[in-house]
C-alpha cells in the first residue's frame, strides 16, 4: 500500500470515528509483548491525529485515552460494538 493510499485510508478512520463520538464502543489494543486490554467506553472527541476514549476501569474509575489513527490501521486497535461484538470500522477488519 502506498504512502498516498495509506493517508486516503487514515482519513476514512477519522470520518468514520467522527461520526461515532459519544457512542459506547469496546476497544480492543495490543500493547506488546503478549499484553492485551480490552474495555469499553465512550469515543469522547477526535483531533487531527489523534482520538480521545474515556474507559471504564476497575472499581468504577474512568480513564481517558488516546490513540493514534494509525492505531486503527495496522490494527494495533480495534473497535467493535459492546453489545453484538460487530466491528464499527468493518471495511479495514476484512
Amino acid at each position: 500500500m502506498s504512502s498516498f493510499q495509506q493517508s486516503e485510508v487514515v482519513e476514512k478512520i477519522k470520518t468514520d470515528l467522527e461520526s461515532l463520538v459519544g457512542v459506547k464502543l469496546k476497544l480492543r489494543a495490543n500493547m506488546g509483548r503478549c499484553k492485551i486490554i480490552e474495555r469499553e467506553g465512550v469515543l469522547e472527541e477526535t483531533h487531527p491525529n489523534l482520538f480521545v476514549i474515556n474507559v471504564d476501569e476497575k472499581r468504577g474509575r474512568k480513564r481517558r485515552i488516546s490513540y493514534s489513527y494509525a492505531d486503527v490501521l495496522t490494527k494495533t486497535v480495534e473497535l467493535s460494538d459492546p453489545n453484538n461484538g460487530d466491528n464499527y470500522l468493518p471495511w479495514l477488519y476484512s
